[in-house]
């Protein structure tokens, strides 16, 4: 372990991809997926959609290339989005991309806060942080794209936690939870050999 900043994600969040034609894209993932669409951009000939059993803003993000396919680097993947846990995280990541000479932008998207890069392949990816639920208001409907004010985003939501429970934690419970069991189980020994020491010592002798 070294003190380098490091990515702290917990989690692959969603899946954006080209494709050649967005219409029959998401006809194909709400028919068969039973996906939902929640916000359509015809700016960038995209939509967004959502798993119907899952809490996620999007789960896959869709970019209809049209005729310039050919012309673009290829239909199929864009990039992949990893979710960190916290804003702090995400401050962190972008340090660790900057220092890796890996960080290529950022953006703020209303529900979602992103930091973007690429590999030394040229892979593309996303690191993001998810406001609180409750906090997503007219954001869970929208995709916006604007520009990220990462320290004004630090100050507001420091410390608050929206991964949901990860591995690390269920870890941390268990170790607890086992050193519980051993402080209650030496307990129980120690009352055990109380117990065996007094039934053992001769009676008392009446004065």
């Amino acid at each position: 372990m070294t003190d380098q900043p490091t990515v702290a994600a917990v989690r692959l969040n969603h899946a954006v991809l080209f494709v050649t034609d967005v219409d029959r894209a998401v006809d194909f993932y709400t028919g068969v997926f039973d996906m939902t669409v929640i916000v359509r951009e015809p700016r960038a000939n995209a939509a967004f959609l959502r798993l119907r059993r899952g809490g996620n803003h999007h789960d896959l993000g869709l970019f209809g290339l049209g005729p310039a396919a050919r012309k673009h680097r290829g239909v199929g993947l864009y990039h992949l989005a990893w979710q960190v846990d916290t804003i702090d995280e995400l401050a962190t990541a972008q340090v660790a991309l900057a220092e890796a000479g890996a960080l290529t932008g950022a953006s703020g998207h209303g529900a979602t806060k992103s930091l973007y890069g690429a590999d030394p392949d040229g892979n593309e990816f996303e690191i993001m942080w998810m406001l609180p639920r409750e906090a997503w208001g007219e954001h869970e409907h929208s995709a916006v794209v604007e520009r990220l004010d990462l320290a004004g985003e630090l100050r507001r939501w420091s410390g608050v936690r929206t991964a949901g429970r990860i591995t690390a934690d269920t870890a941390v419970l268990a170790d607890t939870a086992t050193a519980d069991t051993d402080t209650a189980t030496a307990a129980t020994d120690t009352d055990t050999a109380d117990t065996d020491t007094a039934t053992d010592s001769p009676a008392a002798t009446p004065a």
